[in-house]
């Protein structure tokens, strides 16, 4: 199929092609597992399909944008998906393949660049201010991403383009699927402001709660609220941040840190669980262990995954890259939590969860900065002070409350 084939996005208009300033592109590929399936079995091009495990404790690992249209997602479990098309293909997920593709399209970026950073198998951000003499301007090396893409994997991809990280993530978003949006940098702000609260990177639920009961609902108005209000309503950290990211100002750089390196805890339940309670407090027992790790060895880490398998051995990951690394238990947790409620598992059936802390640095190199919402001090203090209590008694001398035993909650896992 051509490129001039491909349906083109239905994304924001009116902010023109200038891409000058605009060195950031940040690269996510279509629907990645189920793209490659329909890239090896061309027959299913156009079809609702959907890939993951099959028998009525099977889960769904991607979806076509035509099953989509169904109302399936992933993590959806497969007999519900099934009431919802039942006529639809269901292709067995082969993680290997995934990431041999992924490993291709991750070549492709740093044959154009040095400075790519993966976030997953399926996106990247790529700093290509170095590429202009050689491929021409950020929209033309864009261009040719997407064409490499498509030509040599037979997938699509959708790339933002833009002055910072954060507003070129926003940009893919908005272009999906197969787009290319450029984000001029004398229009960044028209471009962010009438968004919601939510697209702030980092703003979940409980600081999109507080924004809505300041009558903030858009970036607009956070953009126009005076930064004195946002500090004492969310706290320095928080307001001084959302007060930047407002007005599209984002400091962070492309890290082309080895990602390799990380740190991690799963375990298996004794028996398949389907109750959110015990596995947030096995996710809180992981992060326990990854927080205590990283303190021990003096790291911090940007990026928080978790995994999850299910009862038919399917696995999943999902990650969330934060804004400035961390070593505190209690921030690691409220990631990988956020990460497994954004699944809406719908009672799923899990045999396993993991927790993983990746893009580590050495602590001491991390200024210290506070998460939205978090207090101004304590929690690394008292976290540290377990860590003194654990080395002279044991890990459980000290521990939540959600892990004592007799917590309702507080279900061992196989060990």
């Amino acid at each position: 199929m051509s490129r001039s084939q491909i349906t083109r996005p239905r994304a924001p208009t009116g902010l023109g092609d200038d891409d000058e300033g605009c060195p950031i592109l940040h690269v996510d590929m279509d629907a990645f597992f189920a793209s490659v399936e329909v890239a090896r079995r061309p027959e299913l091009r156009g079809r609702p399909m959907i890939v993951g495990g099959a028998g009525s404790r099977g889960v769904v690992v991607a979806a076509t944008y035509e099953a989509r249209q169904y109302g399936i997602h992933s993590a959806m479990p497969m007999s519900r998906a099934l009431r919802l098309a039942p006529d639809i293909v269901v292709v067995p997920p082969d993680h290997h393949h995934y990431a041999e593709v992924s490993s291709a399209v991750m070549a492709m970026f740093t044959a154009i660049t040095p400075r790519v950073e993966p976030l997953s198998l399926d996106e990247a951000f790529l700093d290509v201010s170095g590429a202009r003499r050689v491929l021409g301007s950020p929209r033309q090396v864009a261009e040719l991403i997407r064409a490499q893409v498509h030509d040599e994997q037979g997938i699509t991809c959708s790339v933002g383009v833009a002055p910072t990280k954060f507003v070129a993530k926003l940009a893919s978003t908005q272009c999906k699927p197969d787009g290319l949006l450029v984000v001029p940098a004398d229009r960044v702000v028209s471009f962010l402001h009438p968004m919601p609260v939510g697209a702030l990177w980092g703003v979940g639920e409980r600081t999109e709660e507080q924004l809505h009961r300041l009558g903030l609902r858009t970036v607009g108005d956070i953009a126009h609220t005076p930064r004195a209000t946002l500090v004492r309503a969310l706290g320095r950290a928080a307001g001084n941040h959302l007060a930047e990211l407002a007005w599209g100002r984002d400091e962070r750089t492309v890290s082309t840190l080895e990602r390799e390196r990380s740190i991690g805890n799963e375990e298996t339940f004794a028996r398949d669980v389907d109750d959110p309670d015990v596995i947030l407090a096995e996710l809180l027992r992981l992060s326990e262990k990854v927080g205590a790790r990283l303190r021990r060895a003096g790291f911090a880490g940007s990026t928080v995954s978790i995994k999850v398998r299910f009862a038919d051995f399917t696995t999943i990951t999902r990650s969330h890259t934060r804004r400035v690394p961390t070593d505190v238990s209690r921030e690691i947790f409220h990631e990988a939590r956020a990460l497994y409620l954004a699944l809406r598992l719908d009672r799923a059936r899990i045999r396993l969860v993991g927790v993983r802390v990746e893009g580590i640095v050495e602590a001491d190199e991390v200024e210290a900065q506070l998460v939205l919402g978090a207090p101004e001090r304590g929690w690394r203090e008292a976290e540290e002070a377990v860590d003194r209590l654990a080395d002279r008694f044991g890990r459980d001398a000290v521990r939540p409350a959600r892990l004592l035993p007799e917590h309702p909650s507080a279900d061992p896992p196989a060990g």
